[in-house]
């Protein structure tokens, strides 16, 4: 079953294995442009089904990491251009990842310095920004003291959400996916942590999800609503090594990200996507969330979070997934469709070399070849 087609947003995917959103830190500077190396990169993967960029920023404001790259400059548009144009070439499908990090920023990060933007002036803890100290030289630091925005400022996100999803449709993306997880900034108007608004945008469920419907609305007026897709970390425990690494426990879980699954639903987007927990001896989501999203929702739901050929297949079997992430794996394995299906041996990722650096790590893993 991982490796048949799959129908995704008028799309046929040439199997369920799907290279999900990874924070590289390689674009160039200034100006956070996409470049040669990235267009290496996502090419030497595209024998995914399916492929969705690192996080891309939609604003200027909305970066909380040095080198990551944006979508919002005609520069970076360019940019893009060559990575789909060479994806395409080479038989793939690409999304781009609009993301907006809210409060989990710093000053530097920010035009003239100005304070992140967030729902509340409420300050993100427990979790580090990256920030440039030097060329190629950066630290990890604490976020900086958010600001609220105004109803007014709220709404003009949104139409930032359209802008870029717009540059995503004239840089040649198949699609789109909002990122709504990790605790960035439509994850902090869901949350009832991060959310004390006492406008439309605040209070119950439906009003704090009420940003996110918007945004939905917006950028799918690039690309239609099927080629749309929304990522989410639904956690189902309340630690703090969980909120550092995957964002927001909310008290509910289920009810609050069943209830956004059906919001999704009467949308008509293209697909679901579930970060699930990834460190070490994370638990697994509970049975009875996979069953109730998917009998809320009705187009297909991508996993990712340390999943392996066997956890997969059986994801698939029960009828709960239908497309699967596999992130470091894939990073070290540009081949992995590959080797997956003739269970060839793996790569081990270079840890070191995750985030930011030159082709080390990045573009040089090897591809299988037969001792």
């Amino acid at each position: 079953m991982l490796f048949s087609s799959l129908k995704l947003g008028g799309l046929t995917l040439k199997n369920r294995i799907a290279l999900p959103p990874l924070t590289r830190c390689r674009s160039s500077q200034p100006g956070n442009i996409p470049n040669q190396r990235m267009v290496e990169y996502y090419t030497q993967r595209a024998s995914a089904g399916f492929m969705v960029t690192e996080g891309t920023q939609i604003e200027p404001r909305g970066q909380g990491y040095a080198w990551t790259p944006g979508i919002h400059s005609q520069d970076q548009i360019e940019g893009w251009k060559k990575v789909t144009q060479a994806v395409h070439q080479a038989g793939g499908t690409l999304f781009c990842q609009l993301w907006h990090v809210g409060r989990v920023s710093h000053n530097q990060l920010q035009p003239q310095q100005q304070a992140p933007i967030a729902p509340s002036a409420l300050p993100a803890t427990n979790v580090r920004v990256f920030i440039e100290t030097a060329p190629n030289e950066g630290i990890l630091t604490s976020p900086s003291e958010p600001r609220a925005l105004s109803t007014a400022e709220v709404k003009e996100v949104v139409e930032l959400y359209r802008q870029a999803a717009h540059n995503a449709k004239e840089a040649g993306f198949d699609g789109v996916e909002l990122h709504a997880a990790n605790g960035y900034l439509i994850n902090q108007f869901i949350s009832e942590h991060t959310n004390q608004r006492t406008d439309e945008y605040g209070g119950c469920l439906e009003n704090r999800l009420r940003f996110l419907k918007e945004v939905v609305e917006a950028v799918s007026s690039a690309f239609g609503s099927q080629r749309v897709g929304v990522r989410f970390a639904p956690l189902f425990h309340s630690t703090d090594e969980e909120r550092v690494y995957l964002g927001l426990v909310e008290s509910d879980p289920h009810h609050t990200y069943i209830t956004a699954a059906k919001m999704l639903n009467d949308l008509n987007i293209g697909y679901l996507s579930i970060a699930e927990a990834d460190w070490d001896n994370a638990p697994d989501l509970p049975i009875s969330f996979r069953q109730a999203l998917r009998d809320t929702f009705k187009a297909p739901i991508m996993y990712a979070g340390k999943y392996t050929l066997e956890k997969a297949q059986y994801v698939i079997e029960n009828g709960w997934g239908d497309l699967f992430g596999f992130g470091r794996t894939f990073i070290a394995n540009p081949d992995l469709p590959h080797r997956l299906a003739h269970q060839l041996p793996l790569n081990e990722v270079d840890a070191g070399s995750l985030y930011g650096g030159t082709e080390k790590g990045y573009t040089d893993y090897p591809t299988y070849s037969t001792p």
